[in-house]
């Protein structure tokens, strides 16, 4: 039942947002078809035109395309705004112009036909029930009347089974002399409190529906009043003066027809939860909870309520707790009361049974968390030792993993959202995450100012790096010019230039080395004639 409510369920906007976009889609096919029609022929104008009447029907939800009425009603409302030969500037309009003023077209013709369903009735206020299509109406019939008559059943059960269960449990009544499945008992008890609390939201949701609903009635009756005074028959009225008026006559339509919308899905709801009361209604049906609780009183939470408000704690005798006492302007009720406003003690001392807290006996303060009890004796019994009890109730509910959201033990679960983290209504679990393939395009490095050049990844890159600066400490620095270096800078050298320099010797001498000299005898002659040598050299000693 938590997992079906918790799948189907949502807030108030995001219901409609989902009314308005299916909608959308519906006639998202009609709209493309006359926005990329390129109407040539007298024929082709004709098939526009009527494409323009269909999605108006279609959107307004008053008559059928198929009704031959309804499309010559609209037809004449249509051609009161828009003619048939003025379609050519609506086909030179741009595709988002031309959604614009389909969207105009659309409020106007609609309050133009309500107010001539309108005028038809003798009463001011218009019937919803006529111009609706037969899905809204079966909503409107519904409302929450059907709602309220599943609580009252499902309110009478939770008195039934606490009855019967505090019997059981009572401490006079030894486990050996009870023979009845209490496990069991416990489990329905948790059941129908669990759908009793989700019909308490639904009904609250349809009694907002029906009251702004009620509102909206007020208002369209009030401005289809204003439009009669306005319209007077023989009398040309300007566009000016009168569009406003239908506009608001189409918004408060569509929003009626929201809210019941909303009141449908809220039913559907309503009836997606009854199958899972069939279990024990099987297992404990009303004869045997009859025969079980005999001649014992079956009270109400209100009679229980009733009866324990006259019993007002007196802070003085827990000196040690802070405690919230009722008074005429206080709104203890509107607390975010731990464990769903049902007494801790109860629960742990019968073994499980929950009974609703009473805010008029006082409410403790403990650590910034709220508790309302039974009685008083269970109050002051809970604030002699606050967090031996916490922690039992926490023990106790691992047995029943459905108290976890019924009791709204969402400190136990890391995972879980608080109640003060969360708006009315919503889930205290977190909500499922759809995931889908997809895929997208970015620059590399967005943000240039951010790149870091020197930037190394590679652990072994990092320890080049450090043994290469490792050893410069040990390296001579030098320079060298090459091409690419040539001119870069000024360079200035100073060197010192050779000098003439003359010595003086005491004495003069020379030495004269012999011109050596070959002459080879023999190569000018025969064939085998021998090669002589002959030395001419002229020795040293000899003079010239």
């Amino acid at each position: 039942m938590q997992l079906y409510f918790e799948m189907n369920y949502a807030l108030r906007r995001e219901f409609l947002a989902e009314i308005h976009r299916i909608l959308e889609f519906k006639l998202s096919g009609v709209r493309r078809e006359i926005t990329d029609n390129r109407a040539k022929s007298r024929d082709d104008f004709h098939t526009l035109y009527h494409q323009i009447i269909t999605y108006i029907l279609l959107r307004s939800a008053i008559g059928s395309p198929a009704n031959f009425n309804c499309v010559q009603d609209t037809n004449a409302a249509l051609q009161s705004v828009l003619p048939l030969n003025d379609l050519g500037a609506f086909l030179v309009l741009l595709k988002k112009d031309k959604e614009q003023q389909l969207k105009e077209l659309t409020m106007i013709v609609t309050g133009i036909r309500i107010f001539n369903e309108a005028s038809k009735q003798k009463e001011e206020l218009l019937s919803l029930h006529k111009l609706m299509p037969a899905v809204l109406q079966e909503a409107l019939q519904v409302s929450d009347r059907s709602i309220k008559n599943e609580l009252s059943i499902t309110q009478g059960l939770v008195w039934r089974y606490t009855a019967v269960l505090e019997k059981l449990t009572h401490p006079n009544i030894q486990s050996a002399q009870c023979e009845m499945p209490i496990n069991q008992l416990k489990q329905a008890l948790y059941n129908v409190r669990q759908h009793e609390s989700f019909l308490k939201i639904l009904q609250s949701d349809a009694s907002v529906c029906c009251q702004r609903m009620e509102s909206r009635q007020a208002k369209l009756s009030s401005v289809l009043k204003q439009l009669r005074q306005t319209v007077q028959p023989n009398t040309a009225i300007p566009g000016s003066t009168v569009f406003p008026l239908f506009k608001a006559v189409t918004k408060l339509w569509f929003e009626l027809q929201d809210e019941a919308e909303l009141l449908h899905i809220l039913s559907n709801i309503t009836v997606g939860l009854k199958p899972f009361l069939v279990s024990q209604a099987k297992r404990f049906p009303k004869a045997y909870l009859d025969s079980l609780l005999e001649a014992t009183e079956v009270k109400t939470d209100a009679n229980r309520l009733a009866a324990s408000s006259v019993e007002q704690i007196d802070p003085n005798l827990v000196n040690t707790q802070a405690w919230l006492l009722p008074h005429a302007n206080d709104r203890l009720k509107e607390l975010p009361l731990e464990y769903n406003g049902f007494c801790g003690y109860m629960f742990v001392k019968r073994d499980g049974l929950l009974l609703p807290g009473n805010p008029s006996i006082g409410v403790l303060e403990h650590k910034e968390r709220f508790y309302a009890f039974s009685s008083r004796e269970a109050a002051l019994a809970f604030a002699s030792s606050p967090d031996d009890f916490v922690a039992q109730v926490a023990e106790k509910s691992k047995f029943f993993p459905e108290l976890f959201q019924l009791l709204r033990l969402h400190q136990q679960l890391p995972s879980a959202r608080s109640y003060s983290e969360r708006e009315p209504g919503q889930s205290l679990w977190p909500m499922h995450i759809n995931k889908r393939e997809i895929g997208i395009q970015t620059d590399t490095h967005p943000v240039e100012t951010h790149i870091d050049k020197s930037y190394e990844w590679n652990e072994w890159e990092l320890r080049r790096k450090a043994i290469k600066l490792a050893n410069i400490r040990t390296t001579v620095t030098h320079s060298m010019q090459t091409n690419l270096s040539h001119m870069r800078r000024d360079n200035v050298s100073q060197t010192w230039l050779p000098k003439e320099a003359v010595s003086q010797t005491m004495r003069e001498s020379g030495s004269n080395v012999p011109n050596p000299q070959t002459y080879l005898h023999g190569l000018r002659g025969q064939r085998d004639a021998t090669v002589l040598k002959v030395d001419l050299t002229r020795p040293v000693e000899e003079k010239p």
